[in-house]
């Protein structure tokens, strides 16, 4: 990914109104000097989301999601931050320099854009073909399939002519070269037949990224032919395990979880009816990538797979993948009913909202299924299903209260005595059951001592302190000037803080300090922007001299603790350099609770 100057990012900035940008997702009143409307990140009824103009900075203070003009497109957007500097730069009309790219970088990015542009004119040729004469077989499927023709237009849909080298020979005719019409995947080439196309004859179902740019297709054939579904091969611009069906629309959605189905008409209809945070895999079934792509939403996630044998396997699948990454599921029962799309057209929306809120807990879900497996009307199979739960409540959960109800609520579905159960379970847990291990491949971690394991889990406590100090060193030149002395950016957690600590003070010392929202560009990852974000939206005014000196006294010399005590903590024995700094923290700590730091307001 490119980076771009300090110089680049202030320009985009000075010439975008993040106001207006704002607005174009979120509805805005203004009050005061602040504009407030419903936060875009997370569902709420009153409006806690607030974008101050002044500071050229957003913060909701319901969800805590806090940052700039980049930092609102890249969560909005799903964007990394060079992208969003790209978006907000060809909106604003500021050209982006090139220089920094290598000519390789560049030569890959303009094939991929090409090849971005063959399947672009691919979906429009489609479309076009759907509303002539030549489609009118595959607008009556779409029509039998109940979408409507607003839905047909937003989601692009068309149709690949019964010609066998119908679309190659359109795409010859835009002046598109061989080479890039073979790397689209959308035409091949063999000696007996010549060029001819991957699709024909099928109701096409353009694939769009998470930008919305059209990657590849899906197509249903017209008749009897096989394969009824055919999809675009994989290409340089095109992963399979790396995009999801309709994410460019499920993404901007308002509701506050990921529907995952399997098909691309279930998708289509469960947006037409309302239900516009569906996604699918692409003609695939769902892999690590895909969860790793819905887990960066932080969003929980349900699971709407057809009711058949293949879509339970589907589903406990699922289930196993995401609880990898951490992520809970449920599922949402359709029976009567085979899948969403069925289920929608015989009951209506309202129906499936409700499913919704009925929807089973994953791990209820993967037990009932296993319950199939067994007799229960025989005392063998029953002592044997019983025992099977027992073993995945100690192996899936970390906590006695965790185990405690999920142990209740399997005793009132099962009809089973809890002391008995819970009898059951102590018995296998002594015969070595463990907790399974995360499933999913991780770095082999180093090895901490305890007293590192003690610090890192004492972290937490020294985040406000620094928080706080961070806020008012960067607003304030005095309040800097007045804590230097005694503390150094090396006394600052190591991380985000840290670097921004070194920020500040070189940004002092240098005579170039800057406004707050210049911090962020010097990070890139939206957790990072949102921490710093975050940090200057903290209050900094206190009515009276005599508060500040109080507040700076107690804040800079819990910092020099915290520090103090992590370098004991994770110092060898008797290290003479821990031992020095130590002293001489206790020097300054001596000082501070006897000194007047001389801040006013």
């Amino acid at each position: 990914m490119p980076r771009y100057s300090p110089e680049i990012i202030d320009e985009i900035r000075s010439r975008t109104n993040i106001v207006d940008v704002v607005s174009r997702y979120v509805k805005l009143t203004k009050k005061g000097s602040n504009y407030f409307g419903l936060c875009p990140f997370h569902n709420e009824k009153s409006g806690s989301f607030s974008v101050n103009p002044g500071r050229e900075m957003y913060k909701c203070f319901g969800c805590n999601k806090a940052g700039d003009v980049f930092s609102f497109i890249m969560e909005e957007e799903n964007m990394s931050f060079p992208e969003a500097v790209q978006k907000l730069a060809q909106e604003c009309g500021v050209d982006l320099p090139e220089e920094h790219v290598s000519r390789e970088e560049l030569a890959q990015r303009s094939r991929k854009e090409k090849l971005r542009e063959v399947n672009r004119e691919a979906a429009l040729y489609f479309y076009k073909l759907l509303k002539s004469s030549h489609g009118q077989r595959a607008l009556d499927y779409f029509h039998e399939r109940k979408l409507k023709d607003e839905t047909i237009t937003s989601w692009g849909l068309g149709y690949s002519d019964q010609t066998s080298d119908d679309l190659y020979r359109y795409l010859r005719s835009r002046n598109i070269p061989d080479d890039l019409i073979r790397d689209s995947g959308l035409c091949t080439f063999d000696e007996r037949r010549g060029w001819h196309d991957k699709f024909w004859n099928r109701a096409m179902f353009p694939i769009m990224d998470a930008q919305g740019r059209v990657i590849g297709f899906g197509g249903r054939v017209m008749g009897n032919g096989e394969p009824k579904y055919l999809n675009s091969p994989e290409t340089e611009v095109f992963n399979k395990s790396e995009n999801l069906f309709g994410l460019n629309f499920a993404r901007r959605s308002r509701r506050k979880e990921f529907i995952v189905c399997e098909g691309y008409m279930d998708v289509i209809s469960m947006h037409q009816a309302g239900f516009d945070n569906t996604v699918a895999s692409l003609g695939t079934a769902l892999t690590e990538k895909h969860c790793q792509i819905l887990k960066k939403f932080k969003r929980p996630i349900y699971l709407s797979y057809d009711s058949d044998g293949a879509g339970v396997r589907a589903a406990l699948r699922a289930i196993e993948l995401f609880n990898a990454i951490g992520v809970t599921t449920r599922i949402i029962n359709m029976r009567p009913y085979k899948d969403p799309d069925e289920f929608i057209k015989a009951l209506g929306p309202e129906e499936f909202e409700k499913r919704i809120s009925q929807a089973e807990n994953s791990f209820l879900y993967r037990v009932r299924m296993m319950q199939g497996e067994y007799n229960l009307e025989d005392p063998e199979g029953k002592t044997a299903f019983q025992t099977m739960m027992a073993e995945l409540v100690i192996r899936e959960f970390d906590t006695d209260i965790e185990r405690q109800n999920y142990v209740v609520e399997l005793c009132k579905i099962y009809h089973m005595q809890e002391d008995a159960f819970r009898s059951l379970i102590s018995h296998e847990a002594s015969k070595g059951v463990v907790r399974q291990a995360p499933r999913q491949k991780e770095e082999p971690k180093p090895t901490i001592s305890k007293r590192a394991a003690a610090i890192r889990s004492s972290d937490a406590g020294r985040t406000q302190t620094e928080r706080l100090l961070l806020s008012w060193m960067a607003e304030r030149r005095d309040v800097w000037e007045a804590v230097s002395p005694y503390v150094s950016t090396s006394d600052f957690l190591e991380g985000t803080r840290r670097l921004l600590a070194e920020a500040i003070y070189a940004g002092w010392a240098n005579g170039e300090q800057s406004k707050a929202v210049h911090f962020l560009d010097r990070f890139e990852e939206p957790e990072d922007r949102e921490e710093v974000a975050g940090i200057f939206h903290m209050d900094t005014d206190f009515e009276n001299p005599d508060d500040w000196n109080r507040a700076l006294r107690e804040t800079v010399s819990r910092v020099l603790r915290d520090s103090m005590k992590a370098a004991l903590d994770t110092a060898p024995p008797g290290d003479p350099e821990t031992f020095r700094k130590t002293m001489e923290n206790k020097k300054k700590l001596q000082e501070i609770a006897r000194h007047d730091f001389g801040i006013s307001n």
